[in-house]
């Protein structure tokens, strides 16, 4: 298309709904984030909200909606800094959390996270098969708000069936918090003198997130979810007879304090095997974009969907990021014992954040493009951010800090973690921000420059709603907390790692024992590959090792799900429309528990009760939990029936 012709895409309107956008989201997510250890993706909520508004004035485009979901998506991803944050003040090293100190660091490794994400482009998203699936989904919903295609018909059908699916997803979400009918199930029970269990969240958002990702990711996390809870559970719990707890407690313990360690060793090996095998096109992708530089610089026009941020200008600011990262760095040694080595710390932070960020960037812009953004399991990158810092500090100084310096040693781990933590939070969500551009004809540079604002944007109201929460609940763990504090898991568990990592004690066993089946997991895929079965990519059986089987379960079952519908559609007359009204049913899936997420997180955050919506009590669980299953599976077979009767 002509450069004249394009359509309106960054507008300062797109750019200023993108920010309101944000700063709603960002709140609400560093609530629910701390409260049960989940946040929502704000991609597509985001877009819908963007369309329903710019379509009332003139001249909306779907690139300008798809400027102001990538904005707003920033807060799905920078809100995942509490998962390393909160460390600091539950060790007690901050008593709140300073403005300026919490939002630079949020600030500049988010914007890092951008840069280290621009020459990865090429190689993850143009020239990969990655399914991406919310950027998939989220391009489905940007393309039905463009009522000037052809094709009015299918397109009106589309919508109808999206919406359809989405008021399903959120009536069923917005019934769960009645307690009418519960959104998970779950038992529990003794294997001889061990123990396990099997349950999953009633999802609709998951189930529509694996019939997206598909067959052989969803093989490979049921894999991840026989190793985990039929095999390492029942044996561990068998080695560590039970305490005086209930079976659930029991159980989980275990799966916290060893399998969580097992899958982090598995992902660590998968993800380096990861980096391994996509190094390859991803230098080609820098050698391309420092092409494009020169051509630039030659006057040669680019098309403008290859139009990405100059790699000089890539360069230039994340050198010039450098800086003001040093300067956090130092802020934490400053007036310890520890500012004599000052130098040499920040130094070595400063390299490992450049070179650990790159391999984070990457590897979690794969996960981003194999399993989403909102699924990807970011809490066990900063595990292993977290590991990698301690040993680094290990190598620099040794054990030889005294007693008043421990404190200030694990405050630099978590600083250093939580600058890389952003960067690779945020590089996981550009690059499926930048897929859904891809399919909606979107230039990529302006794109990057719109999620540059978005996390500023996040940065700005992440400390005050940090210091609201810590005022008025506190943290589990943390000095002073009251009954109700958050529990904020993931930044206790972090902070845990990196104390028992500088004092010795950290889990190796389980992280060694992890690595080990890793390796064995990456021989069986290739395996795979040159016998030309079904791939199961190890990195996907990490996850479904690592995460809950609460998440895992879903997701598997959207994929089996998915898969039969697809085998279905493609026996149709016309089998790509069938095809994609499929991908329009789990998409609505999606979009209405998410945009149920954003009401429910206000509802909370404005009242203080988590139960605000209860009718009844906890009294009422087990026929709340046939109802919940017998209406969940109701609707999952309705929905897809009705999707198929008007796909035949």
């Amino acid at each position: 298309m002509p450069s004249g012709a394009k359509p309106a895409e960054l507008t300062w309107r797109g750019i200023l709904l993108g920010g309101v956008l944000t700063l709603l989201f960002t709140a609400a997510n560093v609530y629910l984030g701390l409260k049960v250890g989940l946040t929502f993706a704000t991609s597509i909520p985001a877009a819908v909200i963007s369309m329903a508004v710019l379509r009332h004035l003139p001249g909306a485009t779907v690139p300008e909606n798809n400027i102001v979901q990538t904005v707003a998506s920033a807060a799905g991803t920078l809100s995942c800094i509490i998962f390393v944050l909160p460390g600091l003040v539950m060790i007690g090293w901050w008593q709140g959390f300073p403005w300026l100190i919490t939002a630079g660091i949020a600030a500049t490794g988010g914007i890092l996270g951008v840069m280290l994400s621009v020459p990865l482009r090429r190689a993850l998203v143009v020239d990969s098969n990655l399914p991406y699936p919310e950027g998939r989904a989220a391009a489905e919903v940007l393309a039905l708000g463009n009522q000037g295609t052809a094709g009015a018909a299918d397109s009106a059908l589309g919508l109808r069936i999206l919406v359809w699916n989405s008021l399903a997803s959120a009536g069923f979400a917005a019934l769960a918090q009645t307690r009418l009918v519960l959104d998970s199930a779950a038992t529990w029970f003794r294997v001889g003198a061990g123990a396990t269990g099997i349950g999953g969240n009633l999802s609709f958002a998951l189930l529509g997130v694996g019939h997206l990702v598909g067959l052989s990711v969803g093989a490979a996390m049921a894999l991840g979810l026989v190793i985990g809870w039929v095999v390492l559970v029942p044996l561990l719990t068998t080695q560590q007879p039970m305490p005086d707890v209930s079976v659930e407690a029991w159980v989980g313990a275990v799966f916290r304090q060893e399998v969580r360690f097992f899958g982090a060793g598995v992902m660590a090996v998968a993800a380096v095997w990861t980096l391994i095998r996509i190094a390859r096109p991803v230098l080609g992708g820098i050698r391309s974009a420092l092409a494009a530089g020169r051509a630039r610089g030659a006057g040669v026009t680019l098309a403008l969907e290859e139009r990405d941020l100059p790699i000089a200008v890539v360069g230039l600011v994340s050198l010039s990021l450098l800086l003001p990262i040093g300067w956090l760095l130092w802020d934490v040694l400053a007036g310890t014992s520890l500012e004599r080595h000052g130098v040499l710390l920040v130094a070595g932070g400063l390299l490992f954040v450049l070179v650990i960020g790159l391999v984070a960037a990457a590897v979690t812009g794969y996960m981003a493009g194999l399993i989403g953004s909102s699924n990807s399991p970011l809490s066990g990158i900063g595990i292993l951010a977290a590991l990698a810092s301690s040993v680094m500090l290990l190598g620099l100084l040794g054990r030889d800090a005294d007693a008043q310096s421990s404190g200030a040693l694990v405050a630099y781990v978590l600083t250093v973690t939580g600058v890389v933590f952003s960067i690779c939070a945020i590089a996981n969500d550009n690059l499926q921000d930048l897929k859904t551009g891809q399919l909606v004809g979107a230039t990529p540079w302006k794109q990057q420059a719109a999620l540059v604002v978005g996390v500023v944007f996040g940065a700005v109201i992440i400390p005050p709603v940090l210091n609201v929460l810590a005022t008025s609940f506190g943290f589990v763990g943390a000095p002073g907390a009251g009954p109700n504090a958050l529990a904020a898991p993931q930044a206790g568990l972090i902070s845990t790692l990196a104390k028992g990592v500088l004092s010795g004690e950290g889990n190796w066993r389980m992280l060694g024992w992890g690595a080990v089946a890793g390796v064995a997991l990456i021989a069986l895929d290739e395996t795979l590959g040159r016998l030309k079965r079904l791939r199961l990519p190890p990195l996907a059986t990490a996850f479904g090792i690592y995460l809950p089987m609460k998440l895992v379960v879903p997701l598997v079952a959207g994929a089996v799900i998915g898969t039969v519908y697809e085998r279905w559609a493609r026996r149709q007359a016309d089998p790509e429309r069938a095809v994609r009204l499929g991908i329009l049913t789990a998409t609505g899936l999606i979009v209405g528990e998410s945009l149920w997420g954003v009401a429910f997180a206000i509802i909370v955050y404005v009242s203080g009760d988590d139960g605000a919506l209860a009718l009844v009590g906890d009294g009422f669980g087990g026929p709340a939990v046939i109802g919940g299953l017998v209406l969940f599976a109701g609707l999952t077979g309705g929905l897809y029936r009705q999707t198929r009767r008007l796909a035949a």
